[in-house]
């Protein structure tokens, strides 16, 4: 259900609200069990998450969401601190894989880490907003040239390369 194509986890974390700029757009945690589920998604351990839990992920994937796009505003660097203040998920090796095992303050913690890391480091102007008309994704543009425009071109990028052939072909028939 979710997707992670963003190249970091508090960006992924963003995507939760898709199409922000419509009307109308889809929240994807909608529900307790919805963040539960995206941090399983992500690579965390599933954390017990209530409403308030549900209130806290989506405050801060407001906060990281408005920090990315506009102004850098005082209030959310400290909420955002405030995040990042609890202590992180643990790191756990299994022999096969790497688990991040913790609660949710935990969760909230360590993807607020990777805001802070990701807003205050060397690519923060290399964070960038989809450039499909019905996406609002953010992503880290980590191509070389730094000038990539969709969140993805399986997704995004096909589908705008797609609807550009179809308009050129159709102008050359009439």
């Amino acid at each position: 259900m979710f997707t992670f194509l963003s190249g970091r986890p508090s960006l992924d974390l963003t995507t939760t609200l898709q199409v922000r700029h419509h009307e109308h757009p889809r929240e994807l945690l909608a529900v307790p069990e919805d963040v539960t589920r995206w941090l399983a998604e992500a690579g965390y351990s599933p954390a017990a998450v209530d409403d308030a839990g549900l209130r806290r992920t989506v405050d801060l994937r407001e906060v990281v969401n408005r920090l990315c796009r506009t102004a850098n505003r005082a209030e959310d660097r400290a909420r955002l601190n405030d995040f990042a203040a609890g202590s992180p998920l643990v790191p756990q090796w299994t022999g096969t894989a790497v688990e991040y095992r913790g609660d949710l303050d935990q969760a909230l913690s360590t993807l607020a880490r990777d805001a802070i890391d990701l807003l205050a480091g060397p690519h923060t102007d290399r964070v960038r907003e989809c450039a499909h008309p019905d996406c609002s994704r953010l992503f880290l543009d980590a191509s070389h040239a730094g000038r990539r425009r969709w969140c993805g071109m399986t997704t995004c990028g096909t589908k705008t390369k797609s609807a550009n052939y179809r308009r050129r072909k159709s102008a050359e028939v009439t």
